[in-house]
């Protein structure tokens, strides 16, 4: 008989476990749904890009992610502007439009500047009637030869430093940079406390000479 008030060992073990199995036998019809579907919409869409719209390279938010380049949402008013395109023309060539957004430097604004007249150069324009172009419709022969863009519009691209290469001499094998830190460090220390005693030696010479 167990003693005291405790609890009644009752251990089930490896019951029921095929209920907590998940499998993923449907992985491949999946896959294949997706693949269909993104065909679908690229033809839905054509010859517009099958990716989406047109967007501004921005840095992301707060310290940690400042330095790196993402997409945005939108260009702003003032860069649509600056590149000549009508904020109301925008949407209907495939360039994403955000009011909200402002310009805080001058180089993010040239540079999403430069990626609206790149694209525009590119661009491949259709008129809504085909008998009846507009000013500004690319010509039947552009309209002839283009093709559906797959993939992302104008990827960021990521520049790599490049690395300075410096032969090794023996003055770099010799120079103990950690050394030089730590004294550094200990001057500034003690610079205070140094400067005190100096002055206080400096007094009393000048007491001793009168």
């Amino acid at each position: 008989m167990v003693r005291h008030n405790n609890v009644i060992p009752n251990r089930h073990f490896k019951k029921k476990w095929q209920e907590l199995v998940k499998t993923w036998f449907n992985q491949p019809a999946r896959k294949e749904r997706r693949h269909q579907r993104r065909e679908d919409k690229a033809r839905k869409v054509f010859p517009r890009p099958a990716s989406g719209a047109l967007r501004p390279v921005v840095h992301g938010q707060t310290v940690k992610y400042n330095f790196k380049k993402r997409l945005g949402r939108g260009f702003t008013l003032e860069e649509l502007k600056e590149a000549g395109i009508p904020r109301k023309f925008a949407p209907t060539i495939g360039i994403a439009v955000d009011h909200r957004r402002q310009n805080r430097s001058n180089e993010g604004l040239l540079e999403n500047v430069e990626r609206l007249k790149a694209y525009r150069s590119r661009l491949v324009l259709f008129p809504r009637k085909s008998k009846k172009p507009k000013q500004g419709d690319s010509a039947e022969e552009d309209r002839k030869t283009a093709t559906q863009h797959s993939g992302p519009i104008m990827p960021i691209s990521h520049a790599k430093p490049a690395l300075e290469k410096v032969k090794i001499t023996d003055d770099l094998k010799n120079n103990r940079a950690f050394y030089k830190l730590r004294l550094e460090r200990t001057n500034v220390k003690h610079a205070g406390a140094r400067a005190k005693r100096a002055a206080e030696a400096a007094a009393e010479e000048r007491d001793k000479a009168k």
